[in-house]
């Protein structure tokens, strides 16, 4: 049976050209398997946000903003020395779907494999990202304000 890698020349070009650098913040998108509306409802996205929002999701990097959509999550990470993007999602993915799975009393993929991801070089464009990613459900038509939605967060929030 081929993989997706094999059947899809579009998961193959998200990795073309994709290095890793430590302290490097990037804008990173991740799907839903099949870009099932998973995360739709109030319940299965109040298990799967603070999941994909703890710190240990997120060994080797700081998260800084992210928001979780019905059938994607975006987010800005700034990679530490320890780990390659790559790594980092694999393992960010993996922990999460088994987490949101066994929370959700449910079996099978969570995300599609493979992710997008851009490499931010200025403090403008973080700030750019950043609030391209909390107003996303405001873009999506599924708030009017970004206030008036629970599954997002950014560290100049909270200070940290």
């Amino acid at each position: 049976m081929a993989t997706h890698e094999e059947l899809s020349p579009g998961y193959r070009a998200l990795r073309r050209g994709r290095v890793s650098q430590p302290n490097q913040i990037y804008l990173v998108t991740t799907v839903v398997h099949q870009r099932q509306l998973l995360f739709s409802d109030w319940y299965s996205a109040s298990i799967a946000a603070p999941i994909l929002a703890a710190a240990q999701t997120w060994c080797g990097a700081k998260l800084l903003s992210w928001v979780l959509m019905p059938d994607h999550w975006h987010g800005l990470l700034q990679l530490q020395q320890t780990t390659t993007l790559a790594d980092l999602m694999r393992q960010a993915k993996g922990s999460s779907a088994r987490q949101i799975n066994r929370q959700l009393g449910r079996t099978g993929p969570v995300w599609m494999p493979g992710f997008h991801d851009r490499a931010l070089r200025k403090e403008a464009d973080v700030l750019h990202a950043a609030r391209y990613i909390v107003a996303n459900p405001v873009r999506a038509g599924l708030v009017n304000r970004v206030g008036d939605y629970p599954y997002w967060n950014a560290v100049w929030l909270s200070g940290g």
